[in-house]
């Protein structure tokens, strides 16, 4: 005979939340939802609230009405941490710069790096490109310079720019007292 827990987890899924994001998704009222499965708007209000349960009946025909997988509401969410400090530390190449990840090291839709630069720090000399549709830098501290083929942008504290990560440009700090920055790469460059 296998172990089994003697109750039932305390932690339930927030199905009911789930389904009024779902429907607000597809832009739907209670009314029509409750017009279409014939359900109460009463009955519809506590689900989403999470009040009550549905029957598995009642959830099958709210997931067919809001083209929601059912499976997909009692997925866990992913959701991970990276505490300040603890980033795996990353180098694209730049001089006289310390680079953490702010994000998990397998994250793969996007990758946002904090860089702490030295006075004297730069990118290079030479402009180059990134594997990034799009390459946001955003100044937290300092001054900094970002070179395209064509044209200077002098950032300062607060200013962002947005730019696609293919196109050749290259950074140097202008500020006595160094620079940090986020840079934040659509999709991430590398994820292991």
């Amino acid at each position: 005979m296998r172990p089994m827990p003697l109750e039932p987890s305390p932690r339930r899924p927030p199905v009911g939340s789930r389904l009024r994001a779902a429907r607000q998704a597809r832009q739907l009222t209670i009314e029509e939802v409750a017009g279409v499965t014939g359900l109460t708007k009463g009955f519809l209000s506590r689900v989403e609230r999470d009040l009550t349960s549905p029957s598995v009946a009642t959830l099958i025909t709210l997931c067919d009405v809001l083209h929601v997988p059912i499976g997909s509401l009692f997925e866990t969410p992913d959701v991970q941490l990276v505490r300040g400090g603890t980033g795996a530390k990353v180098n694209l190449g730049g001089v006289s710069v310390e680079e953490r990840l702010l994000t998990p090291r397998g994250e793969s839709r996007v990758q946002v790096i904090r860089s702490v630069i030295d006075s004297e720090g730069h990118g290079g000399d030479d402009l180059y490109a990134v594997a990034a549709d799009v390459d946001v830098l955003h100044v937290l501290r300092g001054r900094i310079i970002v070179r395209f083929s064509d044209e200077e942008w002098e950032l300062t504290q607060g200013d962002s720019l947005t730019f696609n990560g293919h196109e050749p440009h290259t950074w140097r700090v202008v500020s006595d007292d160094g620079a940090e920055v986020i840079w934040v790469l659509v999709p991430a460059l590398w994820s292991s």
